[in-house]
């Protein structure tokens, strides 16, 4: 696994901020933190998961193929987008950049019913991982430049919370 990181790493150039931005600035900056929930004095990524609630809500009528589409495709704008909010920030994974929080609680509740207790136990299990980062998601986040590294290691967060959800609905622990 660290050898298939190590060469697609090597491939994927980091993101350059074109003089005239495709999306623009502020438009960069309004996604990357959450809606401006990024700018929060205190555990801005806390912030910027809690963005991510009503944003499931809307989501989850969607058919389940239609809802992973629209992660997914989520999930590439966040990569652009966090590339171009870190050379806009000046630093690799800004705390303000929380764009990838969402994407990672929306994997967290791929195909979980929202009741009060499955929002409530997502929130915590994902919050869990992306603060743990157990492996691949550290390892993630340290080898892959620019958006790439800011964003899928808060997917794999999302996938290992996920998890957790789908393996406790299942023993009926979490109704």
């Amino acid at each position: 696994m660290k050898a298939f990181l190590a060469v697609y790493a090597r491939r994927i150039p980091p993101y350059r901020m074109p003089e005239e931005a495709p999306l623009g600035e502020r438009f960069v900056r309004f996604v990357a933190t959450g809606l401006g929930s990024g700018y929060a004095p205190f555990a801005p990524g806390t912030a910027g998961t809690l963005v991510a609630i009503p944003v499931y809500l809307v989501l989850f009528p969607l058919s389940w193929p239609l809802y992973l589409l629209t992660v997914v495709a989520l999930t590439f704008l966040a990569i652009h987008v966090s590339g171009a909010a870190e050379v806009l920030f000046g630093r690799k994974d800004a705390p303000r950049i929380v764009i990838d929080e969402i994407c990672g609680f929306l994997f967290a509740m791929f195909c979980v019913t929202p009741t009060v207790a499955h929002i409530a136990a997502g929130f915590v299990f994902f919050r869990l991982f992306d603060i743990v980062k157990p492996f691949p998601a550290g390892l993630i986040q340290r080898r892959l430049p620019g958006g790439y590294g800011v964003v899928l290691d808060d997917v794999a967060a999302g996938i290992y919370a996920n998890l957790v959800l789908q393996g406790l609905a299942w023993t009926g622990i979490l109704g």
